[in-house]
């Protein structure tokens, strides 16, 4: 299945963030949206970075309270690994487990603007969707010829 299905499905609304917002400020977006990464952008359109639960948690647990009044460009990945509108869950299942990350905002067009987001439970939704699917074909096919 395409990216650009699953962005149909579950709607390509992503939560971005200036750098330089509090990372106390992030923590209370993340809890209000229900989000695990916020994609920092200072546009709206185009990337800067990605700041997730994990890079919050990380920086208290070394950090402790501190880390609360960082700005999030101090804790964000900056070298933001990306998806297309026409890749496939494949593809994303494949990267996200080598690179050991759970969000990857979708690009598109030649100025890779922001269009959505998608996370590993969207991708393993999907998936288990498509081995429901292929389940019941063969169960028919098996039952009735």
């Amino acid at each position: 299945m395409l990216i650009n299905a699953i962005l149909r499905s579950k709607g390509a609304l992503v939560v971005t963030i200036a750098p330089d917002v509090t990372v106390t400020e992030a923590a209370r977006a993340l809890n209000t949206y229900g989000v695990g990464a916020l994609v920092v952008s200072t546009d709206g359109a185009h990337i800067d970075g990605i700041l997730s639960e994990r890079d919050i948690a990380r920086t208290i647990g070394s950090e402790g309270e501190a880390a609360l009044g960082r700005v999030v460009a101090d804790l964000m990945t900056a070298d933001v690994t990306t998806c297309h509108l026409d890749d496939t869950t494949d593809l994303l299942m494949e990267i996200m487990t080598a690179r050991r990350i759970r969000h990857l905002p979708v690009v598109d067009g030649d100025d890779n603007h922001l269009v959505g987001i998608v996370s590993i439970g969207d991708v393993v939704k999907t998936r288990m969707g498509e081995l429901e699917a292929e389940q019941q074909q063969l169960q028919s096919y098996i039952t009735q010829g």
